[in-house]
């Protein structure tokens, strides 16, 4: 459901190795694909990030919002499902909470993007929360998700990224 929103942060506007070394912290690969090609295993097609076992497919249009919740998901999900994964990333609701929590953690970790700015290009995609703005949800509605990440051995009680996939079940 990409509105096009032509003012969110895009792959190309970060500066080039940024992703890379974020990413590598956790094993992930970034796979990036020219700019008119179709995104290996992207749920939503068009721009938007693809995701296959520890890879996350984009291209320089990708939004970065896009390529931090497919990397989340891979983070979030347990080993069986990611050796599985082949674009939808699946999960329940408190899952995909916890991966919408971590990639605002994770945007203070790349050059020219953190929270505020992340939180943005959420509300202007089209994320939806109970309480009306991604800001408002991440302050005072996600207590469960951030307990979800903690207890997942994901996030420290400080909230800091442990830069570690999720094990098991």
């Amino acid at each position: 459901m990409s509105t096009h929103h032509g003012d969110v942060m895009r792959v190309a506007d970060l500066p080039s190795s940024s992703l890379q070394q974020l990413f590598g912290r956790y094993g992930l690969q970034l796979v990036e694909q020219t700019t008119n090609s179709a995104i290996e295993g992207s749920y939503w097609g068009d721009s938007e990030a693809g995701v296959v076992g520890v890879s996350v497919y984009v291209r320089p249009d990708t939004p970065v919002h896009s390529v931090l919740h497919e990397a989340c998901h891979v983070i979030c999900m347990d080993e069986q499902r990611r050796t599985e994964l082949q674009t939808d990333a699946g999960g329940d609701d408190l899952e995909e909470a916890a991966v919408c929590y971590l990639q605002v953690v994770l945007a203070d970790h790349l050059a020219g993007v953190g929270r505020p700015r992340l939180m943005r290009d959420m509300d202007a995609w089209g994320y939806s929360f109970r309480l009306g703005s991604t800001h408002r949800w991440w302050h005072d509605d996600a207590e469960d998700a951030r307990t979800w990440l903690i207890s997942k051995g994901l996030l420290s009680e400080s909230g800091e990224p442990l830069f570690v996939l999720r094990g098991g079940v």
